[in-house]
């Protein structure tokens, strides 16, 4: 993730489930908030409820290898936290990516691509 920090501070991520826009599906909620920055910051939340820690873990390795490979189409300036649910345990890699695509669609964060795609 060439433009994208990590986002790892309590305070934001509260702040952003409090006063962020969301969107939510079986397998994963997506919260954004503009940060007056000039790239994103991403943050992952993956519960104990998901599975033991393999299971977490392989969650957050799909989740964040969906958010590199499109992340330019992204648009800039943005605290993005996604919060895998129980489902996304269980999910193949393709479901992941297409739910967070649309997800991030509904809220705005991808940009509007030429050609009508």
């Amino acid at each position: 993730m060439k433009d994208t920090i990590s986002l790892k501070q309590n305070h934001v991520f509260r702040r952003l489930y409090s006063k962020g826009k969301s969107a939510v599906d079986s397998r994963l909620a997506v919260y954004c908030r503009k940060n007056g920055r000039t790239n994103n910051r991403l943050g992952l939340t993956v519960g104990v409820k998901l599975g033991k820690a393999v299971v977490r873990n392989r969650t957050r390795r799909r989740i964040r290898e969906a958010y590199r490979i499109h992340e330019d189409r992204f648009v800039t300036g943005y605290d993005i936290v996604v919060v895998a649910r129980v489902k996304a345990g269980h999910s193949r890699y393709r479901e992941l990516e297409r739910s967070l695509l649309t997800l991030s669609d509904k809220l705005g964060l991808l940009r509007k691509e030429a050609g009508g795609r």
